[in-house]
């Protein structure tokens, strides 16, 4: 699991249960290679036997469980002024 450090941000940030998921789950190397090898990064598809296979950022926000409304979190920004 993530840092106790961190935990307060990323509940504030609504992020904790995304920085959760897959704790203790076991993954199948077998299913990661065959997905590795279906990915086309050019395109940023997966071609699979029965065809093409587009994740768009809707399936990964219905997946995990995302906010989309709200302020945006965009990581470190600094900035200095000149006087």
């Amino acid at each position: 699991p993530p840092s106790s450090l961190i935990e307060n941000y990323l509940r504030e940030a609504s992020f904790w249960h995304v920085a959760n998921i897959g704790w203790g789950c076991q993954l199948d190397p077998k299913l990661i290679s065959a997905l590795i090898e279906w990915w086309r990064p050019k395109t940023h598809t997966f071609h699979l036997p029965y065809g093409k296979c587009i994740i768009t950022l809707e399936d990964v926000q219905l997946q995990l469980g995302l906010a989309v409304d709200g302020s945006v979190l965009t990581g470190w920004a600094s900035y200095k002024t000149h006087s």
